[in-house]
């Protein structure tokens, strides 16, 4: 008896505006599964021209394995434009989106759209994929154009939106936040109404990205959290504790909602004892405050701030600690916490948005949120336990590394979305959900 014959290869084009392997956050997520994907698919990528000497360093061969489309003649006054704007170096990101999202993003889809047209008329693509950007403000005309010509348009991992976490106003306003005040107002856009409506599978980031998508469409939202682990890049393992002072590390920009200023002030009876010690990765506004900060309280030399650090070079620093100290109040998607746990480092992170839809009480401490006082008070208490007991972190270490290779390698989640394809082509029974995407032991339902 013959074995049946394997699925052809999906031939797909995959929208990666922003997608770099040299950069870091969204364009790294936008290249490292638009790369995957390369391997379970016949994909061809579309990314802007900004990224074309990075995917030639890579290896692609430009026309066959991508195109970079120049849309500089928009693109580079409106990112001088947002820049302006944003009124101050890392903050102002829900102006910085908005102003890109609604200016330079509709011109590159437009010339998207003239140099692929006659292609996706000719059938010569199974799927279309929009990968970035990843904010759901940011509308695409793509979509219903795939409709009207029956190609299957994926949209996602969408992610944004989280809200403000209540008694953080000061940091809102210090984050040059105001815009998001009105962000709400996005949702009655009639672009974004057409994209969604278009759309065959809306993939979403978040619980918060998820619940935004109207109800009508629900059924065809999947659950997926939009980062992954590439193996290759975290192959160093830390060492469990053998004794005091552990380690902790808190990598990220150094801006208020990050909350480096609060993880110094919950961990200074803790630094000053020696039983702490801990390293900044990192920059941003706050630098010479966190300095100012640490040389006040008499911690120089329990605090080391390292500057900013290749990615490439995180692991090198990962490797040395036993936690990840990362108090963030407003994290969309929280990468840095899938990467402690895939280099054996346990993390403590606040129970809200991102970080906490990817780690649960079986490999991290989550602290409440609450307010500022509130937050500082029950992360140093979670740190007194885990001093008082330093044992205790090498089972977590050991779950959350085996979480990261079960569920968000780049390979695994490619193979899931090529699942998804699959299903857009011929739609039966709900869409493939994630199989992490219930997230064991948070009582939250996929949604599919």
């Amino acid at each position: 008896m013959t074995s049946p014959p394997a699925p052809r290869r999906l031939r797909v084009l995959v929208i990666a505006e922003a997608a770099n392997p040299e950069w870091v956050s969204v364009p790294l997520v936008g290249w490292s599964l638009a790369a995957a994907l390369r391997e379970k698919a016949d994909v061809h990528i579309v990314t802007q021209l900004r990224n074309r000497g990075a995917f030639l360093r890579a290896g692609l061969v430009e026309g066959q394995d991508f195109t970079a489309i120049d849309s500089e003649a928009v693109a580079r006054p409106v990112y001088r434009l947002a820049e302006r704007l944003r009124l101050g170096e890392g903050r102002g990101w829900t102006i910085h989106t908005a102003i890109i999202s609604r200016m330079a993003y509709p011109y590159f889809e437009r010339l998207v759209w003239r140099q692929f047209r006659d292609r996706l008329k000719a059938r010569a693509f199974d799927i279309v994929h929009r990968i970035t950007p990843l904010t759901p403000t940011a509308n695409s005309s793509l979509a219903p154009r795939c409709a009207r010509l029956g190609v299957p348009f994926i949209l996602g991992p969408l992610n944004g939106g989280v809200p403000w976490p209540p008694g953080f106003e000061r940091e809102r306003w210090r984050e040059r936040e105001m815009l998001s005040y009105l962000r709400a107002f996005y949702r009655f856009s009639p672009a974004r109404i057409r994209m969604l409506s278009a759309s065959r599978v809306i993939i979403a980031g978040s619980r918060a990205t998820a619940a935004e998508i109207p109800a009508r469409h629900r059924n065809k939202v999947v659950h997926m959290p939009e980062n992954g682990i590439d193996p290759a890049r975290f192959r160093r393992i830390a060492s469990p504790p053998t004794g005091l002072p552990l380690r902790g590390v808190f990598i990220g920009r150094l801006v208020p909602y990050k909350g480096p200023d609060m993880l110094i002030e919950a961990a200074r009876p803790f630094l000053r004892d020696g039983r702490l010690v801990l390293d900044i990765v990192g920059s941003g506004p706050m630098k010479a405050a966190l300095r100012r900060q640490t040389s006040e309280a008499g911690l120089d030399g329990a605090v080391r701030f390292h500057g900013w650090v290749a990615h490439d070079q995180v692991q090198d620093v990962l490797a040395q600690a036993h936690l990840l100290t990362f108090p963030s109040i407003r994290e969309f998607g929280g990468g840095v916490v899938l990467e402690a746990m895939a280099t054996g480092v346990v993390p403590v992170i606040c129970d809200y948005a991102g970080p906490a839809e990817l780690a649960d009480e079986t490999c991290c401490f989550k602290v409440p949120m609450g307010d500022r006082a509130s937050v500082i008070a029950a992360f140093r208490a979670t740190l007194g336990r885990i001093l008082d007991d330093p044992d205790c972190l090498a089972p977590l270490a050991r779950n959350g590394l085996q979480k990261v290779t079960r569920h968000y390698t780049w390979e695994r989640k490619a193979q899931q979305i090529v699942n998804i394809y699959r299903w857009a082509l011929n739609p039966q029974g709900p869409i493939p959900a994630h199989p992490y995407g219930a997230h064991e032991g948070s009582g939250a339902p996929a949604l599919t």
